[in-house]
């Protein structure tokens, strides 16, 4: 059995919805809607966003949330160890975050992967030119 400690982190799932009234630029709240693809359960995905909200400010402040600070963080999010796991590793084989140095940072891994596949389909499968995307 894998550690979740250990679990490989570099891939994901991710829900992608085909009817345009389904857009995230068109929900209330497109951060909820983001995290409602990536992980099934509501309260999953409001954990998963305020994980990235913590994240997110702390690197703008310059003092990046370390990895060694699980404790607080188990805490913050009202969540068991393997939980908190579970939902990091997520995260991070979506390419949202990384973890490096003991560190974690937002990402651009996870918008970069999803451009490339949104062009090669657009040009390789449909045939169309790049330009018109």
């Amino acid at each position: 059995m894998t550690n979740v400690l250990k679990a490989p982190r570099t891939a994901t799932t991710l829900k992608v919805r085909s009817k345009s009234e389904y857009a995230i630029s068109r929900s209330r709240d497109p951060y909820h809607e983001l995290m409602l693809r990536l992980f099934q359960e509501e309260a999953t995905a409001e954990r998963g966003q305020k994980f990235l909200v913590i994240v997110e400010e702390r690197q703008k402040r310059g003092d990046p949330l370390k990895a060694s600070e699980w404790r607080e963080l188990l805490v913050e999010l009202k969540v068991s160890r393997s939980a908190f796991y579970a939902m990091r590793n997520k995260l991070l084989g979506a390419g949202m975050i990384t973890n490096k140095g003991g560190e974690y940072r937002l990402s651009g891994i996870f918008s970069r992967d999803l451009m490339d596949m949104a062009r090669w389909w657009w040009t390789a499968v449909l045939g169309n030119n790049l330009e018109n995307l």
